[in-house]
């Protein structure tokens, strides 16, 4: 593949991960704002909505925007990181997914499962659906 080939994939796998570039700069501008800690908080929350979030561009625009958001409030009212996100950072974070996850592709293969094995199990008890 040419650089030119290469760096249009690249464009494109951003563009799908994490939407408009010009939406992602400002996001990543806003969390250098954010005070150390705060900001240790998001980029861990990022790295891990880059290996686990499964979201299209424009929600994983919005939800980034919106985690920065929460950031910055509760560094203005210097409310503690684990209040924000509690004990469990990985379910507040699948918590997140969940919610901005309407309508994306792995809502809509859960509920192909969903509807799957109903039908399967229908099938099984004779009352197919």
């Amino acid at each position: 593949m040419s650089d030119t080939g290469d760096s249009g994939f690249i464009s494109k796998f951003i563009a799908l991960t994490i939407g408009d570039k010009r939406r992602w700069r400002q996001y990543k501008a806003r969390v250098k704002q954010l005070p150390p800690s705060y900001r240790t908080a998001v980029e861990g929350i990022e790295r891990y909505l880059m290996h686990f979030g499964f979201l299209d561009g424009g929600n994983a625009a919005s939800l980034y925007e919106d985690v920065a958001d929460l950031f910055e409030r509760a560094a203005a009212d210097r409310t503690p990181i684990r209040q924000i996100v509690g004990t469990d950072p990985v379910e507040f974070v699948d918590e997140l997914i969940r919610n901005y996850a309407k309508g994306g592709y792995v809502a809509r293969e859960r509920q192909r499962l969903i509807t799957a094995i109903d039908a399967a199990a229908g099938i099984e008890e004779g009352t197919v659906r």
